[in-house]
């Protein structure tokens, strides 16, 4: 089955591995969000506008390729992705945010869709604001046009369809099932269940997830067309 994932050496704990990375969602049925081609990222402070930066901005911090592996909380994983763009903390500072003006940020996406992070985590030396994957710009699949992407956390902490970082000083709400903090190597996928009670029911969500998802980007994609 082409969504289900097999056992595989060198994996974090209770992951298993996918040949290809599928669309994936919490809301699977929903096709991407409508997005402008180039990059357009708000930096704020406690919802104050400090920042607007382009592709060219992005491009002026001198992008440049990393390879990692890809965790989702489901359990699957891809590895080997080469991701292309710049250090979420090469972006902060560019801005004058290098020293930690806040302890906590939010990610934004133009489905609405966020994240939250610990500073810590937000300026760890892998993560990045990506424009391509695997040598391909994003396309809307993935997350097009901007996307943040933090290896060693769970993968809804790589927010998709990237518009805007909000600092926060107080600890910022999050989902019901995000954990804050959300690190593989320490097994956090959800905020108050053990690991090994949602491994199954996670696992088993794969398949479907991923193929309404897929399909839902196939329907808008054949509306699209001329």
């Amino acid at each position: 089955m082409r969504y289900w994932p097999r056992r595989a050496a060198g994996l974090p704990p209770g992951q298993r591995l996918l040949a290809e990375m599928p669309r994936f969602s919490d809301l699977p049925h929903l096709p991407p969000p409508a997005m402008p081609v180039e990059p357009r990222l708000e930096i704020r402070y406690e919802g104050e506008l400090v920042a607007v930066l382009t592709s060219a901005d992005l491009l002026a911090l001198g992008p440049r390729e990393f390879t990692a592996d890809f965790h989702c909380v489901t359990t699957w994983s891809v590895t080997g992705l080469v991701w292309t763009g710049v250090p979420l903390r090469d972006v902060l500072a560019s801005v004058g945010m290098s020293n930690a003006p806040a302890p906590y940020l939010v990610a934004r996406a133009g489905d609405r869709r966020k994240a939250a992070f610990t500073w810590e985590d937000a300026v760890a030396d892998n993560v990045l604001l990506a424009t391509r994957l695997n040598g391909a710009v994003l396309d809307d699949r993935h997350g097009a046009p901007l996307r943040l992407v933090s290896p060693s956390q769970y993968g809804y902490k790589s927010v998709k369809h990237l518009i805007a970082l909000d600092l926060r000083a107080e600890q910022p709400r999050v989902m019901s099932k995000e954990h804050l903090r959300a690190r593989v190597a320490l097994e956090e996928r959800h905020p108050r269940l053990p690991s090994a009670v949602v491994r199954l029911p996670y696992r088993m969500m794969i398949a479907p997830t991923a193929y309404l998802a897929e399909r839902a980007l196939s329907h808008r994609r054949t509306r699209q067309r001329p």
